[in-house]
């Protein structure tokens, strides 16, 4: 299998949010698939739009015998979300959940490793008296 020319994973969901949120009507397949432009094949695009829009990313619409697709809310939420999603399946994939998440927060710059620790900070619930 050659990866010339592969893309890296979730780039190209990236590119269509990017595409779609600066669009300003709700765009077809045939539509975004010429705004990204490339040798991308139209069913590429087309399964990608239909994967953000399962996941909530994309808000569809019929039109005639085709769809069009507008972003679901603020495109910076929805590309968080995306990543979001896409980690919580990595680390439920994985065996070893407490190796995978001391890795991960090792592997953290301080400022990150700061803003972690402040949002988990920020969930705790304290216990009812």
């Amino acid at each position: 299998m050659s990866t010339t020319g592969a893309r890296p994973r979730g780039a190209l969901e990236r590119q269509v949010l990017a595409c779609l949120a600066v669009a300003d009507h709700p765009l077809t397949v045939a539509e975004v698939l010429a705004e990204l432009g490339g040798d991308l094949a139209y069913t590429t695009v087309m399964t990608t739009l239909a994967r953000l829009h399962s996941k909530g990313a994309l808000v569809r619409e019929q039109l005639g015998r085709a769809y069009t697709y507008t972003v679901a809310g603020d495109a910076q939420a929805m590309g968080s979300s995306v990543t979001a999603q896409r980690m919580r399946r990595l680390l439920e994939a994985g065996g070893d959940r407490a190796g995978v998440l001391t890795r991960f927060v090792a592997g953290l710059r301080p400022e990150d490793e700061q803003l972690l620790a402040a949002l988990l900070a920020a969930t705790e619930h304290p216990e009812p008296r």
